[in-house]
């Protein structure tokens, strides 16, 4: 759990780093299989698919804007088992966390606006009294400037209180963040290998806890869990079980879905997908 609470204190954050990242709320208590390195993708004119919008933030109520990519202009060429687009142009994941530059309030755009006045409160107390604004240089995101971005997110559900299926989103797009690097790291590069065994091992301790959070957010949560319906969610909890080879999950979850009626037939078929990288090698 460290590993996902470190860096933390580059933000002013550092004693948020104690906290549970998940809770059952009954009861508190404590992919793509990886291919060859890729060469690194040319982001060509990247600033060209962004634009700034303008946001007011429910905490302090300061007006700022944040890079967003512009709709409809980047192309997705796949998806990753666990459900990652892959765009040509951009990796879209690296702005996804809107952040207030004033007070520290960050979260996923699909929950930015959403807190209610107990939240707000913890949030002021507890992020905005300690926030070390560290501006990004330059007109695109790099990628340790969109990993700070998720560790702010991540700080800020965890002090809210935000449900499981937020905590697990956030782990899991981190994660993603982290693979988008790794993909556009250059292999003759000093350091490369050093750097790519780095990467992997937090993005996969990353998507270890977001296996744990929605595992635990589909036995308490009503659906939609975080935009997905069961079908949906049951699907992304096998991918992430077969990534961080929890293999007894990813059987049960392949067997429920393949066995489902409400199930269509292309969740099927990438169950089918799923349960073929099971299978030893002949």
């Amino acid at each position: 759990m460290a590993g996902i609470f470190s860096g933390f204190e580059k933000l002013g954050l550092g004693n948020i780093g104690g906290e549970n990242l998940f809770e059952d709320p009954r009861k508190k208590e404590a992919v793509v299989k990886k291919e060859p390195p890729k060469k690194r993708l040319q982001l060509v004119n990247e600033e060209d698919y962004l634009f700034n919008k303008k946001y007011k933030c429910p905490v302090c109520d300061s007006d700022f804007e944040a890079r967003t990519v512009r709709t409809g202009k980047v192309r997705m060429k796949g998806v990753d088992i666990d459900l990652r687009p892959d765009y040509d142009e951009l990796d879209q994941n690296k702005y996804d966390v809107i952040a207030c530059p004033v007070c520290g309030y960050a979260a996923l755009g699909r929950y930015f606006p959403n807190l209610n006045k107990y939240q707000i409160d913890d949030i002021r107390v507890k992020i905005c009294m300690n926030y070390k604004h560290e501006p990004n240089n330059g007109p695109i995101y790099s990628y340790e400037y969109a990993r700070r971005l998720y560790q702010l997110a991540l700080a800020n559900a965890v002090v809210k209180k935000a449900k499981n299926s937020e905590k697990a989103y956030i782990c899991m797009k981190s994660a993603w963040v982290i693979r988008g690097e790794t993909q556009r790291l250059d292999p003759e590069e000093q350091g490369y290998e050093a750097r790519k065994k780095d990467n992997d091992e937090q993005e996969k301790e990353l998507l270890k806890n977001a296996l744990q959070g929605f595992i635990m957010a589909r036995q308490t949560e009503e659906f939609p869990i975080a935009g997905m319906d069961s079908t949906t969610l049951d699907y992304l909890i096998a991918a992430l079980a077969v990534e961080t080879d929890e293999r007894e999950i990813a059987v049960k979850m392949i067997g429920e879905i393949l066995t489902s009626r409400s199930a269509n037939s292309r969740i099927k078929e990438k169950a089918r997908v799923l349960k073929e990288m099971l299978e030893p090698a002949q």
